[in-house]
């Protein structure tokens, strides 16, 4: 993932969108006692906004059943530690997935793409990933019902829906590599993640917990 940090850093300081540097903190082991994170996701709106809290969760952390995005994976037991390992070792496996996104860049940029050109493609292969990273039919349910609620199609956000919201193609690239801060939260990610989280404007670096 360091790699990828790097990789997603270059591209974007090539469009002039940020500049920073990559890495990621570890997170605090699970014991017997209650988990704490270093990095409070309570002080993020961000995260929470998908998210509450949830004493007997394993991390701490489970989706709000309200929400547009996470509502659906509130049924689940996030009180289970052998569910919420699965989840994690699947979470990850998302994160990772993104290296694709990162060839895609490159090589567009390499052929001489626009940026338009390359956020169309990177957004794309964003709800491409996203559908694919379902482990199961129902899950692969619960992600399009989400999708159609949102953005009124099962794929995803179309590049034209992000460039209207964002305003810039730019942007819309900048923001196909944003993870769900809660999910990562519930998943006992958000201090691995984190160092992306201030990459991506969603943490302010000046800002200590």
């Amino acid at each position: 993932m360091k790699l990828l940090f790097r990789k997603i850093l270059i591209i974007l300081m090539l469009l002039v969108v940020f500049t920073g540097c990559t890495g990621k903190e570890k997170e605090e082991p699970v014991e017997d006692t209650v988990f704490q994170y270093v990095h409070d996701p309570r002080e993020n709106p961000e995260a929470m906004k998908d998210i509450i809290e949830n004493e007997n969760a394993v991390y701490g952390f489970s989706p709000d059943p309200e929400s547009t995005r996470l509502g659906s994976f509130a049924e689940y037991d996030w009180t289970d530690p052998e569910f919420v390992a699965e989840a994690r070792t699947e979470r990850i496996a998302y994160h990772d997935s993104m290296e694709s996104m990162v060839d895609i860049l490159y090589k567009m940029r390499d052929e001489g793409a626009s940026t338009e050109e390359m956020a169309r493609a990177v957004s794309t292969e964003r709800n491409r990933i996203r559908l694919a990273s379902c482990e199961s039919e129902e899950d692969l349910a619960k992600v399009k019902e989400s999708n159609l609620q949102t953005y009124g199609q099962e794929e995803g956000p179309t590049p034209d829906q992000l460039f209207e919201k964002y305003g810039s193609w730019a942007m819309v690239i900048q923001k196909a590599f944003s993870p769900n801060l809660g999910m990562d939260a519930c998943c006992g990610l958000y201090d691995t993640y984190y160092q992306l989280y201030i990459e991506l404007g969603y943490v302010d670096s000046a800002v200590t917990n």
